[in-house]
């Protein structure tokens, strides 16, 4: 007689920090490792910030933004492998990643209409999601799945972060990296200041600090922390 495939149990997962604590890297390559969807709530803020500017917003107005929010369709990809993101069908995921759109996205992710139409997108996303999804972002595990069955808080130390993000780019010079690190805490001003869903940790969440690790041993150490969930499920 055949014994039935053990079904894994479908699991949420939530992922929060700061810029340059690794995120990105450590969710995508852990929501591969372990068969769960993933989606970068990031991107979907830096969408409608691209598709303002795009369209002459003026980003620093938050009533404009307000009231041009509902305008823009977000469309998320959530294969870990090759994540994509669309804004009324056009493929941003280029786009997105200019400075232009960086300097811009927190103001425009302030204003508490954007970030209650993509919140909604986002639960959309993760109910949907069969077999179980890893969303990371900035509020997540306080705001957007408060329930999310495992919550991680990625840190680490401005220095670290700051020579990360510049090693994403080539050709930095020492000067830059100071630049870097004052952009990050002012990134880190922002939204931890904001008045609608702040960068925080959750109470419940799983705090890991990734300033003297490696990009394996964080996935290693946040796989182990998913697979300790499911085991429990």
């Amino acid at each position: 007689m055949e014994t039935a495939p053990r079904t894994v149990p479908a699991i949420i997962v939530a992922i929060d920090g700061p810029s340059g604590t690794g995120k990105s890297s450590t969710s995508k390559a852990v929501a591969t490792a372990l068969g769960l969807r993933y989606l970068d709530t990031g991107a979907q803020y830096r969408a409608i910030t691209w598709w303002m500017v795009e369209n002459g917003i003026d980003t620093a107005a938050a009533e404009a933004v307000a009231d041009a929010a509902a305008k823009p369709e977000i469309v998320s990809g959530t294969d870990p492998l090759a994540p994509t993101i669309t804004v009324d069908g056009i493929d941003v995921s280029g786009p997105i990643r200019t400075q232009e759109v960086t300097s811009k996205v927190s103001a425009v992710s302030a204003v508490p209409r954007v970030r209650t139409l993509i919140t909604e997108l986002q639960r959309s996303i993760a109910a949907g999601a069969e077999g179980g999804i890893l969303v990371e972002g900035r509020d997540i595990g306080t705001t957007v799945l408060p329930d999310a069955d495992l919550k991680v808080f990625l840190t680490a130390s401005p220095e670290a972060r700051a020579a990360r993000r510049s090693g994403e780019l080539k050709g930095k010079e020492a000067t830059d990296l100071a630049a870097t690190r004052e952009a990050l805490l002012r990134r880190d001003a922002a939204d931890s200041g904001r008045k609608t869903s702040p960068l925080a940790k959750a109470e419940d969440a799983v705090e890991v600090d990734t300033s003297d690790l490696t990009l394996q041993q964080v996935i290693e150490c946040v796989v182990t922390l998913v697979e300790e969930k499911r085991a429990l499920r």
